[in-house]
């Protein structure tokens, strides 16, 4: 078979018409594609499809010189299909190496919508509030799922037959309690101090500055101290967690823990929620002691009382219905902040944003809780006088 050069390159593949079947083109690939520079241009393809007295039906590959390839190759293949498909020309690719075969047929299975991104239809208002409606419908589902499995997993701590390591346990509760202490002391010092200064200017009016005392104490005692104790913790351990059982979930941890035989609500989750239940009282009762440091700074700074005028007027403000109160609702909000983080973590999906996104859902949903189950909780103790 007598062959003609249509056009001849260097490198790294030639055209060829090959004779008796004047219909076929024939791309010669030859040499070390890795080694090329830059990705080799179609424009002898196209000038052969454009500028050619004879109609081409066919074009085949030769690839008996290719040395080796890359995903330059896979470029090259898949810009001379678009071409050969523009001028309804046939593609054989037998010759091709098979793994270049295979890829240039996947990168060819789904085709590219007509519409630009930029002209999309956008959905109607329906498709939208439907869209919302089932998404969260969903997610309802999996939040209540999870409770459930939440509670059977400490009905089998009750029993003690729930499957973790204890040393974990020590860890998390040493990272949730421990470490928490520095950003928990600046923050409800510093919040002591603006009750304090807000009362000072409010009660100085009427004489009765000495009662900012008996506002700083109760207040952080009673609220405050717990939800800042717990808005920080969402953001610090809530976004942890959430960040940690959803890095467990790219790489396939907690699939491995299914396969072994581990429940995960147990090994992961349960030692999460027991850190927090346990921590949260001890830093809010440590917070209620730094929001009243902060305010006797005020005092002190501010009015004319002394240190122990001061503390004892806090004394005479305080009662153990105060710090009990703080200590509950600590302990509610630490707890809702670990199912937060859990639920949001466990919720991931598998890549490096989703996980970003667990995170960040996380601690919007542990503030929100935190807030709702403030409210309720004050409504709740105001019925019952306490």
């Amino acid at each position: 078979m007598s062959e003609a050069t249509l056009t001849d390159l260097s490198a790294p593949y030639e055209l060829r018409l090959a004779q008796p079947e004047p219909d076929t083109i024939t791309v010669s690939l030859h040499g070390d594609w890795k080694k090329l520079s830059h990705l080799p241009s179609t424009a002898e393809v196209v000038q052969a499809l454009q500028e050619s007295h004879t109609e081409f039906k066919r074009l085949v590959f030769d690839s008996e010189k290719l040395v080796d390839w890359d995903s330059r190759l896979l470029s090259f293949l898949r810009s001379v299909s678009a071409l050969c498909q523009e001028h309804n020309v046939q593609i054989e690719d037998g010759a091709l190496p098979e793994g270049a075969r295979r890829l240039l047929r996947l990168a060819s299975a789904v085709p590219e919508k007509d519409t630009q991104r930029g002209q999309a239809e956008k959905p109607s208002l329906f498709d939208r509030v439907g869209t919302a409606v089932l998404a969260a419908g969903q997610s309802t589902a999996e939040s209540l799922s999870f409770l459930g499995e939440a509670f059977l997993s400490f009905g089998r701590l009750f029993q003690g037959k729930a499957r973790f390591r204890r040393s974990d346990l020590s860890v998390l509760i040493q990272e949730a309690g421990a470490e928490a202490f520095g950003i928990v002391s600046l923050i409800n010092f510093l919040m002591g101090l603006i009750l304090a200064f807000v009362g000072v200017i409010q009660l100085r009016r009427f004489g009765a500055t000495i009662y900012v005392a008996d506002l700083v104490a109760i207040a952080m005692t009673r609220e405050m101290a717990a939800i800042m104790t717990a808005i920080v913790v969402a953001g610090r351990s809530g976004a942890a967690y959430a960040a940690q059982l959803g890095t467990m979930m790219v790489n396939e941890e907690i699939d491995a823990l299914k396969t072994m035989g581990f429940p995960a609500m147990d090994f992961l989750v349960l030692p999460r929620i027991i850190a927090l239940a346990l921590m949260m009282p001890l830093l809010t009762l440590y917070a209620g002691f730094l929001g009243i440091l902060g305010g006797a700074f005020v005092g002190a700074g501010m009015l004319d009382l002394s240190w122990t005028q001061y503390f004892e007027e806090t004394r005479h403000a305080l009662n153990l219905r105060h710090i009990a109160l703080g200590i509950i609702k600590g302990s509610i909000y630490g707890v809702l902040v670990a199912v937060a983080g859990c639920l949001r973590g466990m919720q991931s999906g598998r890549s490096a944003s989703a996980v970003g996104a667990a995170a960040t859902s996380a601690v919007v949903t542990g503030i929100v809780l935190i807030i709702l189950a403030c409210a309720i909780t004050t409504i709740l103790f105001d019925i019952l006088g306490v």
